[in-house]
């Protein structure tokens, strides 16, 4: 942490700059996989992502489940494929347009969310809790500065798995 106390704001960012937020984004990806290997489901990345989306979507086509993801729809229906076959998500279709297929989270799928984002939470705080106080605020307001200039829809525009 020495580093934080020597650092010079610069108009453009520096190459110490750029190596914390790539040393954060490999931090994160770790907790993230941490919480996959704790809820002990043996949930991929990429399918946990797709539980997230449910999640956040509830029942939903599949096809609003690929735009969300920022997936093609063989993707999507290779992931609820297995995620159907494990017992998360439940497929079916809708009533006014048969072709529809509908994707929505399983009870054990709702029990694996849960479990994940209260054992990221956990984790989380147990590692905050040892970066003092002032700098932790600091760093939230940095990290909440990147997001507002990232946006939402950053992601959205990728073809392949994003880590939720």
């Amino acid at each position: 942490m020495a580093n934080q106390a020597t650092r010079t704001p610069q108009a453009t960012p520096s190459a110490d700059e750029i190596q914390a937020f790539q040393r954060a984004t490999r931090d994160l990806i770790g907790v993230a996989l941490h919480s996959l290997e704790a809820a002990g489901g043996g949930i991929s990345l990429p399918q946990m992502r797709m539980l997230l989306a449910l999640d956040d979507l509830g029942r939903c086509p599949s096809s609003t489940v690929a735009r969300t993801l920022g997936l093609g729809a063989s993707s999507v229906t290779r992931l609820a494929d297995r995620l159907v076959g494990s017992g998360h998500v439940l497929r079916g279709s809708d009533p006014h347009h048969r072709s529809v297929v509908t994707l929505e989270l399983a009870p054990l799928g709702q029990t694996l969310v849960d479990q994940v984002l209260r054992w990221r939470e956990q984790e989380l705080a147990r590692i905050l809790a040892r970066i003092p106080p002032m700098l932790r605020a600091a760093t939230a307001d940095g990290l909440d500065a990147f997001h507002q200039v990232v946006g939402e829809e950053y992601a959205a525009d990728l073809h392949g798995p994003v880590p939720l």
